[in-house]
């Protein structure tokens, strides 16, 4: 997975296709690994933790029917705290858009997704003046 971080697009691709194709047949060993990678690299720069995410995205849509609901949950968790993570490292130099986006999560009388409300309070502390 390091190689997520080469900047030649073919290879990042290439990694993206290798993550989702070990998936087809190992979905929960995959999953486990990227949650890991993203867990040890939290510090990765925000395209190439979107490659790795996107992988995942792709593997639990075509593996929902066979992943462990422990696993799911997990996964789905680790899932939107790394998204949230990645929308804050954009909002830090497109603060406007990332906040345009975030707002259409807001519903009248609906409660916001707790991790909807995460990701503005960690807009708010990373851009802070």
């Amino acid at each position: 997975m390091d190689a997520t971080t080469d900047k030649d697009p073919l290879v990042q691709e290439q990694i993206y296709n290798a993550l989702c194709y070990l998936g087809e047949s190992e979905p929960e060993e995959i999953l486990n690994s990227c949650d890991e990678y993203l867990r040890q690299h939290d510090k990765l720069a925000y395209p190439h933790r979107v490659i790795i995410l996107k992988a995942m995205e792709t593997v639990v849509r075509n593996n929902i029917t066979l992943l462990d609901k422990s696993t799911a949950k997990e996964v789905i968790r680790d899932w939107q705290q790394a998204a949230s993570n990645v929308l804050v490292a954009v909002g830090q130099r497109f603060i406007n858009k990332v906040m345009e986006e975030v707002l259409t999560k807001f519903q009248p009388g609906i409660l916001p997704h707790y991790f909807v409300m995460q990701t503005f309070a960690n807009l708010s502390v990373s851009n802070g003046e």
